[in-house]
């Protein structure tokens, strides 16, 4: 039997109590994979070189991990990101693997959370049973998604999507940084007489994103503009990761893992 490991590949966080939403997701693929050697893998260079600055902490990008792999003899490599969409770092991530492909004999990977229309409804499902909270006439849920100018971007109307197909009318999504924005979501929440929203990530971690971006004190912050709006607001501080459904739906990606091409 030839050495196998497992790679799971994250963006990233440069959080560190917002961490264990991802250590969480790879000890459920650990636990799930128990006789391949378990690797850890960020895509941003940006959290990579803070975690070495500020902590001292080292942690490798994909394809230093690789390139490690290569070294010490290794004939199967399962990867499985934690990414949400198949967006920019998913596409980094996979070009750093296909430069490995003629060096170690088997290479599979698993998609991003969101990538079949099963996936959609599954999460969708989760995260509201998580939530166990019925909602008054003039209150909503918003989840706030990171966004990308990446076609993937078109995920995120999905996801609203299947919450409504699933019978969960007052929930809406936005993006920081694509579309739907939060401009767009509040003149939708206005047209509903929404009085106040619950708003939480839509990410694996509750991170730089969730704390400052979503629920931070500047006027920028999505909380601070939903007050101005004139809504009472609620942020949640829970990252995706922390879900035990969504961390099993990476493990059943991962045993679905397709050879890379």
């Amino acid at each position: 039997m030839g050495k196998k490991a497992l790679l799971v590949v994250s963006f990233g966080t440069s959080f560190e109590e917002a961490l264990p939403a991802i250590v969480n997701i790879e000890e459920t693929c650990k636990k799930a994979f128990p006789d391949y050697d378990f690797y850890r893998a960020f895509t941003s260079g940006m959290i990579i070189r803070k975690w070495a600055r500020t902590k001292n902490v080292i942690i490798h990008n994909p394809d230093e991990v690789m390139k490690r792999l290569v070294a010490e003899g290794y004939e199967e490599v399962i990867c499985q990101p934690t990414h949400i969409i198949n967006g920019l770092e998913y596409d980094k991530m996979m070009n750093m693997l296909l430069a490995y492909k003629d060096q170690i004999p088997t290479i599979k990977v698993g998609t991003p959370l969101l990538t079949e229309e099963e996936d959609y409804k599954e999460a969708c499902e989760i995260v509201m049973q998580e939530l166990e909270k019925p909602l008054a006439k003039d209150e909503a849920f918003v989840f706030m998604g990171h966004g990308t100018e990446h076609f993937a971007n078109s995920a995120y109307s999905q996801f609203e999507n299947m919450l409504r197909d699933l019978g969960h009318e007052s929930t809406y999504v936005g993006t920081v940084e694509g579309f739907p924005s939060l401009d767009y979501v509040i003149r939708r929440l206005k047209i509903r007489d929404i009085k106040k929203v619950y708003v939480m990530p839509l990410m694996i971690v509750a991170g730089d994103h969730a704390h400052n971006d979503m629920a931070g004190d500047s006027p920028d912050s999505w909380v601070c503009q939903f007050e101005t709006a004139g809504f009472e607001v609620c942020p949640v501080l829970k990252g995706l990761g922390e879900y035990q459904g969504i961390r099993d739906i990476f493990v059943r990606h991962a045993r679905e893992a397709a050879l890379l091409p």
